[in-house]
């Protein structure tokens, strides 16, 4: 009978994907009791107001009382200047809870460091308090009604309670059942000299969900009864609200305001094909939203890892923010500046406020809290191959032998659950593949890799090694009665490892290790799927919210880091599997905030659609910008049969995305390149190859991520802030500064796509350069571009230098030794740069000084190369093959090579022109030796 349950509620999962969401299993904010309780749809007058009496001063930190005007309870607010002295860290929580209140542990790199924090003035009304290190930065805050303008240089940039939204449920004993309704009303025992105690007429207590809640067969217990928090923050130099990902949304936040219309929700859900152009939860949160307009650009990030909605007031809400491919949206209507109204589930108020002044200068803020994404192995940004599931170890072989046979370059093999032996991770079936020690070293010898998915959830089989441990040891998650919970995944019957123990996490990490999983290699990558956690018969197909974890947390608390939790001890695994030599590659669906220092992320169970390929676009973009650059979507979509078109058309904008994974349901048709029509084929191919082709490139600009936290995709208003047409633009996107992409998004054999070209500050436009035919865009504005089935609409900006390889092999480990060709494109005033980021593409070597970090410049007429980092070496034999050129106003008559450090010359170079094009041959030069060319007119 056991069987048969599981079988049948597999089988139930599985006929519901292929239906599409139901969106029944999901809450609304109405459904939600504290988000029906704590949302408010119009400006208030704010309850709380600042006991000035009660001012501190530190060196780092400024502390104050607020009181509650109704109920007399009091909170601590601190307020501090971030290091740097360019953002705030403003903290709310009550002065003396019945328990503590959780803090997010675990998100941020570091403890905030914080600079000298002082305050500037105080009067009957107003206190000021400035960064030391800031250039104008303050912070000034309002006594009564309580609410905190923050200034940029002068400018007002962010205003928290600005709309006088704030509400805190402070923690309470449960109340008992009302008397008669005429009953004479009793003393309260509870009650303390100057307090006022809420009674059970007065809200939040008349919410029938308040202390308890039921949601379909669902019931959550709230043993600490209703403690939710909401606070507005108020962008008053925006026109655009962007960020708080993941969601199937446009990039630029839509007006949620409005009653009958959900705010967007943050919580962890495992929701497949889910459905576009709306906030419903999804795989991953991340509480960071920006605020931006022509001369500022400021962001809030709050931390708090409970079930949180966010309203968004949007600056445009008579004509709202829409995609379009043609048209650019307007922003005459805007009456009001944009706010975001945080409600979250419970936690206290931890809220970094970060002011800009710029959009890059904001990212670095927010990545510089929650870390960047490390340098992956060069392998791990080339071509994935997955499907759920390849079936034994003859498919294997097969597959990568076809893409050698059809001249298609691939990187890694994947494995979906299948392999397992009964669902049992860290173990394999030995039917289907008997000898997977040897396949893995197969595939190492060909230049591949192989990565297999592990999920959270442990089956539950006395014959299985992993669940006896992790039940004698006490590593699961606890249900609200203290027994290990049990829910229901693909093995069946479950267990959930409970990763916010320490103990747990590290007997999971060791797991990885050779000597306890032999039948792998240190060089097998991880995908963690299921882990928002996904519990098939649990309320909204995840965990209880009374479950406990380690130390007495309650999942509630703690939700949207059970994912991120994961990945620590699978990083921590994987990194001391290598010996701490190998960077580990990891894949996640479930993320929060700092998950990008650990794992790439994919976009989860997206549809073979063309909006699904559109919104691969968007969701990426939003992930970008939150911190989380190693992003990529499902090529073709996980659940469908997409058509050629549809197919070749995503391979395309996978190929010119960080991360490139084609993956398929396991009832899909097998979609491999080679079973398409052979002009589909072709595209594929030329699409993949492209990719291959700018390795270097791609590879540059995850070690220049690593050093400063810019993303690598990015929206058009990072580089162009001042170009109000560009702001909601995200149909196309830059990588870095040098490529724009527009792929093509749309079907019926389009012949023409419409290409944004942006405006500077200086109303000029850049010259953009076509990345095939070297054609030269000098307007701005959009513009109708020429295509064919082959055609990816990239543009290199003039100014730039990009490095590509142009021998492209069956995989990218195969490249290794293969030189270099740089494309200059220069700009109006024939001057170009770029970087070019070299090391042993696997090991944490660079990090010891073992690496080259090369800059190029042309400028009046001559090539030049030099170290970036003098101290940093590493012996290359790479060298350089090719240059070509492209902008020049004059045509060259010959090249000349300089190597020599007295500035002698050491010979003349080969040189081809076809019209502004120059290309000069073999130069012959080592990349580690320093160089010149200079052009000859």
């Amino acid at each position: 009978m056991v069987g048969k349950g599981i079988v049948l509620i597999a089988l139930c999962y599985q006929i519901a994907m292929v239906q599409s969401v139901d969106r029944n299993n999901f809450k609304t904010c109405e459904q939600s009791s504290f988000c029906r309780r704590l949302r408010s749809l119009e400006p208030q007058t704010s309850e709380f107001e600042v006991s000035q009496q009660s001012l501190q001063q530190f060196k780092q930190y400024v502390t104050l009382t607020l009181v509650h005007q109704r109920t007399k309870h009091e909170y601590v607010l601190k307020l501090a200047c971030i290091k740097g002295g360019n953002s705030f860290h403003m903290q709310v929580d009550e002065k003396q809870p019945l328990s503590v209140r959780y803090r997010v542990q675990d998100a941020l790199v570091r403890e905030p460091q914080y600079g000298p924090t002082k305050v500037e003035s105080t009067s009957g009304t107003l206190i000021t308090v400035a960064c030391a290190e800031g250039n104008g930065v303050k912070a000034a805050i309002q006594v009564t009604p309580f609410k905190v303008d923050f200034f940029q240089q002068g400018k007002l940039v962010v205003t928290a309670n600005g709309k006088g939204m704030m509400k805190f449920e402070h923690l309470r004993h449960k109340p008992e059942p009302k008397a008669e309704q005429n009953a004479e009303v009793q003393e309260d025992p509870e009650q303390k000299d100057g307090e006022k105690v809420e009674h059970a007429d007065e809200p939040p207590a008349d919410d029938p969900g308040a202390w308890e809640e039921n949601f379909k067969s669902h019931h959550d217990s709230k043993p600490k009864g209703p403690e939710g928090l909401a606070l507005d923050f108020t962008f008053p130099m925006a026109k655009v609200l962007f960020g708080i990902p993941e969601h199937a949304d446009t990039f630029a936040l839509r007006h949620t305001a409005t009653k009958g219309t959900d705010p967007y929700r943050l919580y962890n859900l495992d929701v497949f094909e889910y459905e576009l152009n709306n906030g419903m939860a999804l795989y991953g949160s991340v509480p960071v939203v920006y605020g931006h307009g022509e001369t500022s650009t400021s962001a809030v990030f709050w931390l708090n890892a409970a079930e949180t909605w966010v309203d968004v007031f949007s600056a445009n809400r008579d004509t709202d923010v829409v995609s379009s491919l043609v048209n650019l949206v307007s922003w005459n209507s805007q009456t009001e500046p944009p706010a975001a109204n945080f409600i979250s589930e419970s936690g206290i108020m931890d809220v970094f406020v970060l002011l800009g002044p710029g959009p890059t200068d904001a990212f670095r803020q927010y990545t510089d809290l929650t870390g960047k994404g490390p340098l992956p192995q060069l392998y791990a940004i080339a071509y994935h191959q997955c499907r759920w599931n390849y079936n034994d170890e003859r498919d294997v072989e097969m597959v990568s032998a076809k893409f050698d046979e059809h001249d298609i370059p691939m990187d890694t093999m994947w494995l979906d659950i299948e392999y397992t032996d009964g669902k049992r991770y860290f173990t394999w079936d030995h039917h289907k593949f008997p000898h997977p020690v040897e396949m893995i070293r197969n595939l190492t010898e060909l230049g591949r890799h192989l990565t297999i998915i592990i999920d959270p959830h442990i089956k539950r089989d006395s014959g299985y090694f992993f669940h006896n441990e992790c039940t004698d040891r006490g590593l699961y998650v606890k249900n609200k009665d203290g027994g290990d919970y049990e829910g229901w995944c693909w093995p069946g019957s479950a267990s959930y490892v409970d990763f916010f123990n320490p103990d747990a996490r590290r007997h999971y990490a060791d797991q990885y290790l050779l000597e306890n999983f032999r039948e792998q290699s240190e060089t097998v990558g991880i995908w963690n799927d299921m882990n928002e956690p996904s519990v098939f018969n649990g309320p909204e197909v995840t965990m209880l919210k009374d479950n406990v974890h380690y130390g007495g947390l309650e999942h509630r608390d703690v939700h949207n880091l059970y994912g991120h939790m994961q990945l620590i001890a699978t990083f921590d695994g994987l990194l001391r599997r290598g010996n701490g030599r190998l960077r580990p590659f990891i894949l996640t669906r479930s993320h929060f905030a700092g998950s990008q220092r650990y794992a790439a992320v994919w976009t989860g169970d997206n549809m073979a659609d063309w909006g699904h390929l559109q919104a691969s676009i968007k969701m990426c973009l939003s992930l970008s910008v939150a911190g989380i650059s190693f992003c990529g979507a499902d090529v073709g979509g996980f659940f469908g049969n997409p058509d050629g078109e549809l197919f070749s058309r995503w391979y395309q904008t996978g190929a010119f995305q960080p991360f490139f994974r084609s993956h398929a349901h396991i009832d899909t048709k097998r979609r491999e390149p080679w079973l398409f029509p052979e002009d589909v084929k072709l595209v594929i191919r030329d699409a993949i190859r492209k990719r291959y082709r700018l390795l270097p490139f791609w590879y540059t600009m995850f070690y220049e991520h690593e050093r400063s936290g810019l993303p690598i995709m990015r929206p058009l208003l990072a580089q162009y802030p001042t170009d109000v047409n560009a702001f909601a633009i995200d149909h196309q996107y830059l990588l870095g500064d040098q490529l724009l992409v527009a792929p093509v998004l749309e079907s019926k054999q389009q012949r023409n796509r419409e290409v944004y070209f942006p405006i500077r500050a200086d109303s000029q436009g850049d010259w953009w350069y076509d990345c095939d035919t070297f054609h030269k865009h000098t307007g701005t504005g959009m513009e109708s571009i020429p295509v064919d089935n082959y055609k990816v609409p990239v543009f290199q900006r003039g100014g730039t230098i990009i490095p590509t390889k142009e021998r492209i092999r069956r995989a990218s480990t195969l490249m290794k030794h293969d030189p270099y060709t740089l494309t200059v494109a220069l700009d109006r005033e024939g001057h170009a740069k770029g970087t070019l980021y070299i090391d042993d593409e696997l090991s944490y070597e660079y990090r010891r000084g073992h690496y080259l970090y090369l800059e190029f410049e042309f400028r009046d007429g001559v090539l030049s190369s030099r170290k970036i980092d003098t101290t940093a070496t590493y012996q290359t034999d790479t060298w350089l093959e090719r240059v070509v050129i492209v902008g020049l106003g004059n045509v060259p008559t010959a090249a000349t090579l300089y190597t020599d450090a007295s500035g002698a010359a050491t010979g003349r170079l080969e040189l081809e022109r076809a019209g502004d094009i120059v290309t000069v041959r073999k130069p012959g030069v080592s990349m580690f030796d320093a160089w010149s060319i200079k052009l000859d007119f």
